[in-house]
């Protein structure tokens, strides 16, 4: 049974739990980049994601070590896609955020708000719903407004322009092969690939570790912004649809920009609030919409990068 015949027999009242789950990992990955854009100070971006997805692998089997005595073939290779799309999209955005402008960034790698609900639409031959659609404009406006101060385009842009069309790659793909009670066993898998994946990037010149203080920080993103947020994002995605979960998902920078507050004491200018505004009514729209979901695939990625909001993933 595919995910889209799962969400058919999905009652709706479990459908605003999910949403509201899915927004937990948003905050989850908006706190992470403040937090992360230290690290990369000290880590090269290939080391810091091998390391961060290999203690959440750790951590999500230590939760459940008899899950690799039941991992089926079928498992293993989602896990193994999964975590190939979405590996190269966090190194591609991490490499390109090194050679573009932050706030150009922080919009471009967003645009899987857009890219998932027309995909969606195309494929399964149906129309967007009218709260989807008006959704992903208040989105698309907010995160234009919060980040966007002049623009250019060139070799770091279309770094990341390429990993938000990976992160759309990777919600539609989660929403289509995970299945209800999978989630587990394929986000571990996903997590070893990606730890595979950028260990093999940065292996040439060795892998450099966290050391002294940048180990509790590098943990919180690994357990939490890791291991918990993609269990909780793969289960999620068996029960809504990928234009839902893109919307929801990138309420990510107004958390983000929310943590820089805190953390950097930022300063909020009114573009930035009126921003985060229409994103979070896009949200709220999708949150109370009602209407029963149409059986499309149902998306994730995201997990942005950590240079960004204020900014950004982003």
């Amino acid at each position: 049974m595919t995910a889209q015949a799962d969400l058919a027999r999905t009652p709706t009242r479990t459908l605003p739990t999910a949403a509201l789950a899915l927004l937990g990992v948003a905050v989850m990955w908006g706190s992470s980049f403040p937090i992360s854009k230290d690290l990369l100070v000290h880590l090269p971006v290939s080391d810091y994601l091998a390391v961060r997805f290999a203690l959440a692998s750790l951590a999500v089997w230590v939760f459940r070590p008899r899950i690799l005595f039941t991992l089926t073939r079928r498992q293993l290779g989602v896990g193994v896609l999964l975590g190939l799309i979405y590996g190269t999209g966090q190194f591609l955005q991490f490499v390109g955020l090194s050679h573009a402008a932050v706030t150009v960034s922080a919009f471009l790698v967003s645009m899987y708000v857009v890219v998932v609900p027309i995909f969606s639409a195309v494929v399964h031959r149906t129309r967007v719903p009218l709260a989807t659609g008006v959704a992903v404009l208040l989105a698309v406006t907010g995160v234009m407004a919060m980040s966007l101060r002049g623009w250019s385009f060139g070799y770091g842009e279309s770094l990341v322009l390429s990993s938000s069309l990976l992160y759309a790659a990777h919600i539609l793909t989660t929403g289509r092969l995970v299945r209800t009670g999978e989630a587990h066993a394929i986000t571990l898998v996903q997590m070893v690939t990606i730890s595979v994946v950028c260990a093999a990037a940065g292996v040439h010149d060795g892998i450099t570790l966290p050391h002294g203080a940048d180990w509790w920080p590098m943990l919180y993103l690994a357990l939490v912004c890791g291991g918990l947020a993609m269990v909780v994002q793969a289960w999620s995605q068996a029960r809504i649809t990928v234009s839902q979960a893109s919307v929801v998902m990138v309420t990510e920078p107004v958390w983000a920009s929310m943590f820089a507050v805190v953390i950097w004491s930022e300063a909020l200018d009114l573009r930035t609030v009126l921003g985060a505004g229409l994103v979070l009514a896009a949200a709220v729209l999708v949150l109370t919409d009602r209407g029963r979901p149409v059986p499309v695939v149902d998306p994730l990625p995201v997990q942005p990068s950590p240079t960004e909001f204020p900014h950004h993933e982003e």
